[in-house]
């Protein structure tokens, strides 16, 4: 018996040798497989979105900068893609691809990029996710309060600004010092009128006093906002509609004595944002209206512009602290159907972030949308009047935030452009079609 278990015994301890040699290599196995899993990278999201032609190149760095510190998300901007090319000229362009990709099942870009004036028809019709709770009181006390509220719709957030514009007249700060014209402090159309044609007499060489964009687009619309509130007047205001009044009659008529009087160009239907800057960097104007990053243009290396240039603000006569510069502005907000809402939350904090916003504007020149940017060191040493510029963006005309903006903006712009002509003498009945098509368009539901 014993001689037996002498014999079982080499064998038992063999077999326990090697169950113990397998469990520890298939430890190893399995510790191996799990330290594998670990060091994975996690699934790469991308992130897109869309930006008009001129500003494309200024985002890179930025999108550079996220992409090299987040190595799970990518954003790309699909100007730039290799396969979703998109290079929309305007922002009427810009507006048509999102609402094309909204339409899909699937839309590419989860990230939008919108004007200002997008807010609530996108909102409305529920294509874009709600932000509110996301974004604490607290997140947003850096933004410019009016920047913020132009984001949200019936009480819920839906963009989060990142930068802020505003309509600003350029000026020939050079030649009115050389004919010792001094522009008022609180300087109306009436007196833009005025010097206007003064320069043109001393300065036969200047063909025009004053560039205003005039075909027919959402600079048109703009540029008209501005003019209307100057007269006192106002284009829709809740449920009512000012097209036809008084005021609005007397904004018309200042725009078409620009034109009689040769002070702006009659082809006025031609002139879009660029052409005007174009003609104001040729020498053709004394006054320009346009948005601030012209300045770039303008005063940049790539410019032999003179910088003898300088910005100032239209007020309205019998309000204080009130300008008629149009309010602009472009935020992000996110599709509604993103799957990916949590990375584009996280691309949003990174994108609209006081650091953000710095590179961005000395960069391209733009406004941003958070107050102490304005009194930036770095900014202001590149751009003087910025501090100024955020009182005018804080006390600024709004267009009105309907969901129905585009389908009103079009029906201005058409009757707007026959208003101006000036062989059309019936200029008032011009506009009171287009407040009563206005009118109508609130009544029916479906339009």
């Amino acid at each position: 018996m014993i001689g037996k278990q002498r014999k079982l015994l080499p064998r038992f301890i063999t077999l326990r040798i090697l169950g113990l040699i397998f469990a520890f290599i298939l430890s190893i196995k399995l510790l191996s497989a799990c330290s594998h899993q670990q060091d994975q990278p996690k699934p790469l999201v991308t992130l897109s979105f869309v930006v008009t032609q001129r500003e494309s190149q200024y985002w890179r760095p930025l999108l550079k900068q996220f992409n090299d510190n987040n190595r799970d998300i990518l954003i790309e901007i699909a100007n730039a893609a290799e396969n979703n090319l998109e290079n929309p000229d305007k922002s009427d362009d810009l507006k048509e691809i999102y609402i094309s990709e909204f339409n899909k099942q699937q839309p590419k870009y989860d990230l939008i990029y919108m004007d200002i004036i997008w807010v609530p028809e996108f909102a409305d019709k529920k294509l874009l996710m709600d932000l509110t709770e996301y974004f604490p009181e607290k997140e947003l006390k850096g933004f410019i309060t009016s920047e913020v509220d132009a984001g949200r719709f019936k009480n819920k957030l839906y963009r989060i600004p990142f930068r802020s514009d505003v309509g600003v007249l350029f000026y020939r700060k050079d030649w009115l010092d050389e004919l010792k014209i001094e522009l008022p402090e609180k300087l109306t159309f009436d007196h833009l009128m005025e010097i206007s044609e003064l320069v043109k007499q001393k300065k036969k060489d200047i063909p025009y006093g004053y560039l205003w964009q005039g075909k027919p687009s959402e600079a048109m619309t703009a540029m008209f906002v501005e003019v209307l509130d100057s007269y006192g007047g106002f284009w829709i205001n809740g449920n009512e509609v000012g097209l036809d009044k008084l005021e609005a009659i007397k904004a018309i008529k200042f725009l078409r004595d620009t034109i009689k009087k040769d002070i702006s160009p009659k082809n006025f239907i031609n002139n879009e944002e660029r052409t005007t800057h174009s003609m104001f960097t040729n020498n053709e104007a004394v006054f320009l209206r346009n948005w601030p990053d012209v300045w770039r243009d303008i005063n940049g290396s790539e410019s032999d512009f003179p910088s003898n240039i300088a910005i100032k603000p239209v007020v309205h006569p019998q309000k204080k602290e009130s300008y008629a510069s149009c309010k602009g502005g472009w935020g992000f907000g996110i599709a509604e159907k993103s799957p990916h809402k949590k990375e584009a939350l996280k691309a949003i904090k990174f994108l609209t972030s006081a650091a953000s916003q710095q590179k961005f504007t000395l960069a391209y020149a733009s406004v941003p949308s958070r107050e102490n940017l304005f009194y930036d060191p770095k900014i202001v040493a590149k751009y003087s009047y910025y501090p100024d510029l955020l009182k005018i963006v804080e006390n600024s005309v709004s267009r009105p935030a309907i969901p129905k903006y585009t389908k009103a903006s079009e029906i201005l712009r058409k009757h707007l452009s026959e208003a101006l002509k000036i062989e059309n003498d019936d200029y008032t009945k011009e506009m009171e079609k287009a407040a009563q098509e206005t009118r109508e368009l609130f009544k029916n539901p479906t339009t």
